[in-house]
């Protein structure tokens, strides 16, 4: 068990931050062992089909014998969002020494053993870990980001209407709050902490199966732990449904917008469609204004044709 003792001024520096550098830490356990998590199945297809398999030998190496992944590799946020490249940066400067702590720490196998060694492991993981969070993380990070960022949403409420207690309710089983005391079961570590007017940076995770503190007792507070909705997160999406755009749009405009995808004038499209100039104007006065067309005059004549905007919206319809 690892134990969090927060004082009234840690729980009010009690705060929360995205780490894209944690959440591709955190992966690595899914990489290594499929079953873990089946919800992240359709993520790891993905992944591997799209890695170096030397990569992929390189990066499961880093998860410790019992899952657990070095301090170092996932430093504590010192701003709410930090770039990926900026958490790796400091990734590159962690003395030999902490790299040799943190491997040990988390069980890694292959624990380096003198400093030449330890920055050698240190600078080919912070090679390949940018690597695979350019292929196959950074691609999905916005919609992992929205996901986060409505968790944190649902915390900070649960913690303005029920103080600490209630924060931490629901997080995980293995999560306990008594007493000023933040307990966290089934840990590799055996240690209580003193968090001592350091704050407590609480992390959503998509890739945390259960709360994540560091492994080491001397690292800052801090805990991933598992995000809401994660369970939604790689569901397919719907199939294109040739009424939604009707729907929206209108049946007169949803059809207008179907006929340009070549340069027509008015009077033409109101002979297709069937209906007056006059009312094709005002449709199309409509749709320009929305960006879904572009226009450019020939003559006599204005000639309407699809956006790139109208393009993605009706691709899904007529495709």
């Amino acid at each position: 068990m690892i134990s969090f003792e927060l004082g009234v001024e840690d729980l009010a520096d009690t705060r929360f931050a995205l780490s894209p550098l944690d959440e591709t830490a955190l992966s690595l356990r899914v990489l290594r062992e499929p079953g873990l998590q089946a919800v992240h199945l359709p993520w790891r297809r993905f992944a591997l089909a799209r890695l170096d398999p030397r990569d992929v030998r390189l990066l499961t190496s880093l998860v410790g014998t019992r899952l657990a992944i070095p301090d170092f590799l996932g430093p504590r946020p010192t701003t709410f969002a930090p770039r990926f490249e900026d958490e790796l940066s400091i990734v590159r400067r962690t003395p030999p020494e902490l790299v040799r702590r943190d491997m040990e720490a988390a069980l890694v196998q292959a624990t380096p053993p003198d400093d030449a060694a330890a920055v050698r492991l240190r600078d080919d993981a912070c090679d390949v870990l940018h690597r695979y969070w350019r292929t196959v993380l950074e691609p999905v990070w916005p919609q992992m980001r929205l996901l986060l960022e409505a968790d944190m949403t649902y915390r900070a409420r649960q913690l303005a209407v029920g103080g600490a207690r209630l924060l931490f309710a629901d997080m995980h089983p293995n999560l306990r709050w008594q007493d000023g005391v933040l307990h966290i079961d089934k840990m590799i570590g055996r240690h209580r902490v003193a968090v001592a007017g350091r704050g407590l940076l609480l992390m959503p995770a998509v890739f945390a199966h259960k709360p994540a503190p560091p492994v080491h007792p001397d690292e800052p507070p801090s805990l991933s732990y598992p995000s809401r909705g994660v369970a939604t997160l790689w569901a397919a999406a719907p199939e294109p449904d040739d009424t939604a755009l009707t729907s929206v749009l209108g049946q007169r405009r949803a059809a207008l917008l179907a006929v340009l995808d070549e340069p027509l004038p008015t009077v033409e499209l109101a002979r297709r469609l069937n209906v007056t100039p006059s009312a094709v104007s005002q449709h199309l006065r409509v749709l320009y204004a929305a960006g879904l067309l572009t226009r450019a005059r020939d003559g006599r004549h204005v000639l309407y044709r699809r956006s790139d905007l109208g393009d993605q919206l009706t691709r899904g319809v007529r495709g």
